[in-house]
């Protein structure tokens, strides 16, 4: 994600949750502390203030499957990509999500 307005780039994962973490801003700093202990350069990116750190947004119940619905993927042979360059994914997800991103 690179938006000169938010400042530094960032990561930013699309999760629908089974369950709601209570804190999900605590959740989101859990994954990201583990991030960076298993990838140093993901590390060294964040110390460098290079990136921000991770960003979750939270999916409403069956967003994902709604989304695929909407394009015209839904079924087995069709899954939601896991990563993405670009934006396109995020804003066909708009309408899906629960609250903003932490």
């Amino acid at each position: 994600q690179i938006n000169p307005e938010q400042g530094l780039p960032y990561h930013e994962w699309f999760v629908e949750f089974e369950e709601m973490p209570k804190d999900l801003a605590a959740f989101s700093q859990k994954i990201d502390d583990n991030l960076r202990a298993k990838n140093v350069y993901y590390d060294d990116l964040i110390k460098g203030n290079i990136l921000q750190k991770l960003k979750i947004t939270p999916v409403a119940k069956d967003g994902f499957k709604n989304y695929m619905k909407s394009i015209g993927k839904l079924g087995g042979q069709n899954k939601v990509p896991k990563l993405s360059n670009g934006r396109e994914i995020a804003e066909g997800l708009r309408e899906y999500l629960i609250s903003e991103k932490l």
